[in-house]
C-alpha cells in the first residue's frame, strides 16, 4: 500500500489555504487522494464510521430528505429524496424509491466519514465514502429539512474506534481497454440475440473473453451502432423538446445512480454540461466523451435501446435508456430518436 506523504497536520494547513478548488482536485495538487485529504480532518469536523452497508444504511431512512451524489471522473448525479426500501446483499446491494434508486459495490467501500465542514452557506454535513484508491464512491449530503438529531444518533452509534487522521490507500485501477476476441464475434451475436434481461450481458461477455465497449466495437448493428461523440448533448436537447423520459445510469466500481424521469433545464458552463432540475442534476465533462454507442439489448419486456458514452481510456462515463412505468412507456419514441442518431464523422476524404 502507498502511504500518506504528508502529515495530516501538514494537510489541514494546506486545505486553510484552498481557494475554489474542488475538494478531489486540491488533493490531487498535493498528491493525495481525496479520502486521504477527508482523514487528516478526524476528530476535527470529521468521524470515521463503521464501513459495513447494512449498519448504516438501516439507519438513513431517519435523516428524511437528503442528496445522493455519486461520481465517475467525467460525470456527477446529484439526486434529492430519502434513503428507503433498502435490500442488502453480499455482491450488491440496493436502494430502491422513486428519488433515489441505487446500485451498489460492498466490496468497494472501504472507508466512511461523518463530515461537518463550515462553507459560505453554513455548515455542511455529509457522509463520505470512499474506494481502496481513496476515491469517493458516493456521498450522502443533508438539507436543510434533514433531522439534525437523528444525525447526531447514527454519528454516535456508527463511530469506528480507529479515528486515525491517515489512510493508506492502493493505486488506483486503471479503466479496462477495450477487450475484444474477434474469434467469438459469431458467438457474440448469436448468444447477444437469445438474451432475455439485460444483466445476462457483461455475464455473456466475460464468458467470451471480451468486455463492454470491446462487444460493442465486433457486434455490429443492428445489435451496436457508433455515434458521433459530438451528439450526446444534442440528445438531452430533444429529449427535453419532446418531453420523453428516460434512466440515466451514473457510477463508477462502488455504486451507480439512476435517474428515472424527464430532463428540462439544460446549461453548458464552461466544459461541464449540466442539467439543473428541481430534485436533480446531472454534470458531464462532455469534452471526455471519446466514443458512443447505440446498444439494442433484446428483454422480455421488448428491447432496451441506449446510448453509451466513453472516455478516451475505455470509461463508461454514463447510460441513457428510455424510460417505461405503469403511466406511460416512453421508449418507442426514445428509440425512434436514437435511430436518428449521426454516425462518427467522416474525416477520411471525399
Amino acid at each position: 500500500m502507498e502511504q500518506v506523504l504528508m502529515a495530516p497536520q501538514d494537510i489541514r494547513a494546506a486545505y486553510a489555504q484552498k481557494t475554489g478548488q474542488r475538494d478531489r482536485d486540491f488533493a490531487e495538487s498535493l498528491g493525495l487522494s481525496e479520502g486521504q485529504l477527508v482523514a487528516a480532518f478526524a476528530g476535527q469536523g470529521v468521524t470515521r464510521l463503521t464501513p459495513g452497508l447494512d449498519g448504516l444504511f438501516g439507519q438513513l431512512a431517519g435523516l428524511g430528505e437528503v442528496l445522493a451524489l455519486t461520481r465517475n471522473p467525467s460525470c456527477v448525479i446529484e439526486k434529492i429524496g430519502r434513503y428507503d426500501n433498502y435490500h442488502s446483499g453480499q455482491h450488491a446491494a440496493m436502494v430502491l424509491t422513486e428519488e433515489i434508486d441505487l446500485r451498489m459495490f460492498p466490496a468497494q467501500w472501504h472507508h466512511v466519514f461523518a463530515v461537518e465542514r463550515e462553507t459560505e452557506a453554513g455548515l455542511r454535513r455529509s457522509i463520505q465514502v470512499f474506494d481502496a484508491a481513496g476515491d469517493a464512491v458516493h456521498k450522502i449530503i443533508l438539507r436543510d429539512g434533514s433531522d439534525l438529531g437523528h444525525w447526531d444518533s447514527l454519528v454516535r452509534a456508527s463511530a469506528a474506534e480507529d479515528q486515525g487522521q491517515t489512510m493508506a490507500v492502493v493505486p488506483r485501477k486503471p479503466a479496462e481497454a477495450p477487450k475484444t476476441n474477434a474469434d467469438k464475434s459469431d458467438a457474440l451475436r448469436r448468444e447477444w440475440a437469445k438474451m432475455t434481461d439485460t444483466h445476462q450481458f457483461l455475464r455473456l461477455t466475460s464468458k467470451l473473453r471480451m468486455n463492454r465497449l470491446g462487444a460493442y466495437r465486433i457486434a455490429g448493428e443492428p445489435l451496436a451502432r457508433a455515434v458521433d461523440p459530438a451528439a450526446v448533448t444534442g440528445l438531452f436537447e430533444q429529449v427535453r423538446d419532446r418531453q420523453i423520459e428516460v434512466m440515466i445510469f451514473v457510477g463508477n466500481r462502488g455504486c451507480i445512480e439512476i435517474h428515472g424521469g424527464p430532463v428540462q433545464n439544460l446549461q453548458q458552463m464552461g466544459p461541464w454540461f449540466n442539467v439543473l432540475d428541481p430534485g436533480f442534476n446531472l454534470h458531464l465533462r462532455s469534452d471526455h466523451i471519446a466514443e458512443v454507442w447505440a446498444v439494442d439489448k433484446p428483454t422480455q419486456r421488448g428491447p432496451a435501446v441506449s446510448v453509451e458514452a466513453f472516455d478516451a481510456d475505455g470509461a463508461l462515463i454514463l447510460q441513457i435508456f428510455g424510460r417505461r412505468t405503469g403511466e406511460a412507456d416512453h421508449r418507442p419514441a426514445w428509440d425512434a430518436l436514437v435511430a436518428a442518431l449521426p454516425g462518427p464523422a467522416d474525416t477520411g476524404a471525399a
